[in-house]
């Protein structure tokens, strides 16, 4: 998920009431929840940081150090602004136990979240390559930033009035949200289940079919599937159906040129994060898309162009 996205849940956890277990609770569950993120610094390596991201820092090894790392560095500012009488006076003590259990809560917040879209984290990452996809919310879901961002500003008003209760509103958006994620979910699997069965019924053996919802239309699903070297996409929406095209056309990937230019670094990037890859020829190159992000305002950025039957050109 997107990092506001992120900021939110830290936020809201915070706002449900465990701000109040210690000082420096909420940027410790804000900064926390963001954390494993700080593998985008690899976004300077271009098309093959697609191998980089969602990985290392979101599997198990990152996932214990990183909240201890972040539990000393917050101890050690709340000691730099004591010794330096900076410390704010309303700030909470600190309670150390509490401090370490929100880094955990904030940071295990992160994969959790990213696990719930079709980009993709490899949970088990460095004893695991493997990806792991939710296939239920899209990247940035601005339904949740309204819902997260509605209760977390009306928590906190509550709060400076002095009001009783003012988690309330906190847990009102949080039981919200839970519940759109678990209805985004049994639609997806409804989506997958429709165009499983169409095209094992049209003679497609062992489909690959992943539901993607849209930005906004989140009660609809932009379905793709790919089998026996075909590909194909469709949609779908609960309670009126599917429209699936079936025949499909071929991914391209058994192309010779294609098997040539594996070892060019971006390629190999490429080919590591996609998960379903397509081959096409344009004006005497050959071009890498994932059929997930080839909608004109992502593909360019998930696109390997290869100028030369050996070699792989730049990503564009």
């Amino acid at each position: 998920m997107d990092n506001l996205t992120h900021s939110l849940v830290g936020a809201v956890i915070g706002q449900l009431g465990l701000k109040k277990k210690t000082g420096l609770a909420m940027p410790t569950l804000i900064i926390a929840a963001n954390l494993p993120d700080i593998d985008a610094a690899c976004a300077v390596y271009g098309i093959e940081s697609l191998s980089m991201r969602r990985g290392i820092t979101h599997g198990p090894i990152a996932l214990i150090l990183l909240p201890l790392l972040l539990w000393a560095l917050m101890i050690g500012f709340d000691h730099w602004q004591e010794r330096r009488g900076k410390r704010p006076a309303s700030r909470l003590p600190l309670d150390k136990g509490w401090l370490l259990a929100l880094a955990y809560i904030g940071c295990l917040s992160h994969p959790a979240l990213d696990w719930l879209n079709n980009y993709g984290v490899r949970l088990l990452e460095p004893f695991s390559h493997r990806w792991f996809y939710g296939d239920t919310l899209f990247i940035i879901d601005l339904w949740i930033w309204l819902a997260l961002g509605l209760s977390v500003w009306l928590s906190l008003r509550r709060e400076r009035k002095g009001a009783p209760n003012w988690q309330r509103p906190a847990w009102s958006g949080f039981a919200l949200v839970s519940a759109y994620i678990f209805a985004n979910g049994l639609i997806t699997g409804a989506a997958e289940r429709t165009a499983t069965a169409a095209l094992l019924a049209s003679g497609h053996p062992n489909p690959l079919v992943v539901a993607s919802p849209p930005p906004l239309a989140f009660w609809t699903r932009d379905v793709f599937w790919r089998a026996d070297g075909r590909y194909g996409s469709g949609s779908f929406t609960p309670g009126i159906g599917g429209n699936l095209d079936i025949d499909g056309k071929p991914t391209g990937m058994d192309e010779l040129r294609l098997a040539r230019a594996k070892s060019d670094p971006a390629v190999q990037a490429f080919l590591f994060w996609a998960r379903m890859p397509v081959a096409r020829s344009e004006h005497g190159e050959i071009v890498l898309r994932d059929q997930r992000y080839m909608q004109p305002l992502a593909r360019d950025r998930f696109t390997v162009r290869m100028k030369a039957p050996d070699t792989a050109s730049r990503a564009e």
